[in-house]
């Protein structure tokens, strides 16, 4: 099964664009990790139409807001409908099973004990000050701990963060058994 665990970044801000949908926003890049070949990959803004085939052959689409932010963005600049192919939102998979959504970041440190490299709003900042690579290292780092946290979760079936209030380390109980079941995904490969 390939698996593409992905991130975007952004050129604009909620705020930049008065409005709250995430399709009035403009990709700066994109980050990717292929587990085919096991090898990360990042497209500029200007570069999308490299990242297209990756997407089509993916078996599973990862990421972390992934159906609420990500994919509706690069859905405007794609040519075709990218909500056809499979996709793991996981955090859509821990609201699903806790009633609430946790920060990326809350759930990588008491999973894997590591912490993201920034926020997005730093990524917008970079970009207006042309800090390409600081944007580069900080979206391949979330792709990274996305990927970390995606097989954990289908390992242990569970995912952890720490509570805001007591600040015990609680367990979030996912059911993964469909995450890797292969489905067709009836995109059109790209002439790309």
């Amino acid at each position: 099964m390939r698996k593409i665990t992905f991130d975007i970044e952004t050129k604009n801000t909620f705020q930049d664009v008065g409005s709250n949908e995430a399709v009035d926003l403009d990709v700066s890049l994109v980050c990717l990790h292929d587990s085919k070949t096991n090898e990360y990959h990042t497209f500029m803004h200007d570069e999308l139409d490299k990242l297209w085939p990756f997407l089509e052959k993916a078996d599973v689409l990862i990421g972390y807001n992934s159906d609420h932010f990500d994919i509706p963005i690069l859905n405007k600049y794609y040519h075709g409908d990218l909500t056809s192919i499979k996709s793991v939102d996981i955090l859509k998979e821990i609201k699903n099973s806790l009633g609430k959504r946790i920060k990326l970041d809350t759930v990588a440190e008491a999973t894997l004990g590591t912490n993201k490299s920034g926020a997005g709003l730093d990524a917008v900042k970079w970009w207006n000050s042309g800090e390409v690579e600081k944007i580069k290292k900080y979206c391949l780092d979330d792709v990274r701990i996305t990927k970390e946290i995606y097989e954990y979760a289908v390992e242990h079936k569970k995912l952890k963060y720490k509570d805001r209030i007591t600040h015990k380390i609680l367990e979030i109980d996912l059911n993964t058994d469909n995450w890797e079941k292969k489905e067709d995904n009836g995109i059109i490969q790209s002439l790309f």
